[in-house]
């Protein structure tokens, strides 16, 4: 086995879990590709939300939670990578669950969950970083690794816009 194998669009487009996890191309990002992701889980909710029900939503946060698990495994794995920055499905399903349950809210609320959401995600205080270290590797431990510590940095967002509004 060789190294790392670096993230392009080739790369990408030999596997259906490739393309998954890196967003359809927003994890090809030169410069942030978990603020592209992130954005994109953004736009692609707003759609989401004026086409289906609110369980349909649910059920399509769940899939999805678990084909990035099963997308997430298999591209770190083929990459060479424990938690590769180019893999950004696990931003669009925390953005997914996090308008979720905020909407309805305006573009400030929307806004605000986002800047919240990244700040989390990037910073990763407290819980994040435990959750960001407790399934570290690879196979499916590692590939819900991916997915955790978006889902935690989800929770720390939702948390601080339930206690914005509570005061």
């Amino acid at each position: 086995m060789s190294g790392p194998i670096r993230p392009t669009a080739a790369f990408m487009w030999r596997h259906p879990a490739h393309a998954l996890a890196m967003g359809f191309g927003s994890g090809l990002s030169p410069k942030a590709p978990g603020t592209v992701g992130s954005l994109w889980g953004w736009a692609s909710w707003l759609v989401i939300q004026e086409f289906f029900s609110r369980p349909v939503q649910a059920a399509w946060i769940g899939l999805a939670l678990l084909l990035g698990w099963w997308a997430s495994t298999v591209t770190a794995r083929n990459m060479r990578v424990s938690d590769p920055g180019a893999i950004v499905w696990d931003e669009i399903v925390a953005m997914w669950l996090i308008l979720f349950l905020v909407m309805p809210t305006g573009w400030v609320g929307q806004l605000a969950a986002f800047a919240l959401f990244r700040f989390f995600d990037a910073a990763k205080p407290g819980p994040v970083a435990w959750a960001d270290q407790a399934f570290k590797g690879f196979g499916w431990r590692g590939g819900w690794g991916i997915m955790w510590d978006d889902l935690v940095a989800a929770f720390c967002t939702l948390l601080v816009i339930a206690l914005w509004r509570w005061f």
